[in-house]
């Protein structure tokens, strides 16, 4: 399975991605936010964390004017996947890829920390290494992580069975405690807490590892 990780001026996940990704069997390429292009025949596009562009103007938002957005875009929506982790998912929501707003925490503090995060739904490629009602130990690391959806999205949310993630006490103000939420077609996900800083011995928890080796071996097999 191939990934392409982006990396932008300010991300800070980019490795960490890549290791977690590497630790599951992926062949990773880093792909510079200035390129137009991603590598050939790529399954997967992985949009870290971090502080791109230093957060200036919104969250995500002039990340999501880089040349290989539009190639992220354009693979998405011929039916590839991808994977925006923290600053990666206010990315994706900056493209139009995910629904939804990310806004400052509620409490106007930047939280770090590892949380209780509840699986709403197994039923998707990059879920599906869990069960539903699991709690998962992933650690946050966010400023502007406050998941805003309307009314009527939410509705959509939870009727489509899009809602990935949900934290399992309030952090940051998110409509539903929202922690992740997945595309139309389930092969987009992006959620706020970093499963890939829970992939290792050394780290607090491994409860990562299961996402990254189910998505992995599911699009192995498809």
């Amino acid at each position: 399975m191939k990934a392409a990780v982006i990396v932008f001026p300010g991300s800070n996940c980019d490795r960490d991605m890549k290791v977690a990704l590497e630790q599951a069997g992926a062949d990773v390429t880093m792909v510079w936010h200035k390129d137009a292009n991603l590598p050939d025949n790529v399954d997967l596009v992985a949009v870290p964390g971090g502080f791109s562009f230093g957060d200036y103007l919104r969250c995500g938002a002039i990340a999501a004017q880089s040349p290989v957005c539009q190639a992220v875009v354009d693979h998405a929506k011929r039916g590839g996947y991808a994977l925006g982790v923290c600053n990666g998912f206010q990315v994706l929501t900056e493209t139009g890829l995910l629904p939804g707003a990310l806004m400052r925490n509620g409490a106007l503090k930047f939280v770090s920390k590892t949380v209780g995060l509840q699986v709403v739904t197994s039923n998707s490629d990059f879920t599906n290494g869990y069960n539903a009602g699991d709690i998962l130990q992933i650690p946050v690391a966010h400023h502007d992580g406050n998941y805003f959806a309307n009314d009527a999205l939410l509705e959509v949310l939870q009727g489509d069975d899009r809602i990935a993630f949900t934290y399992e006490t309030p952090i940051n103000g998110s409509r539903a405690d929202i922690a992740g939420v997945l595309s139309e077609n389930r092969r987009v996900l992006g959620m706020m807490p970093h499963p890939e800083r829970a992939i290792d011995p050394l780290h607090p928890s491994t409860d990562g590892q299961a996402m990254f080796r189910a998505l992995v071996d599911g699009l192995v097999n498809a």
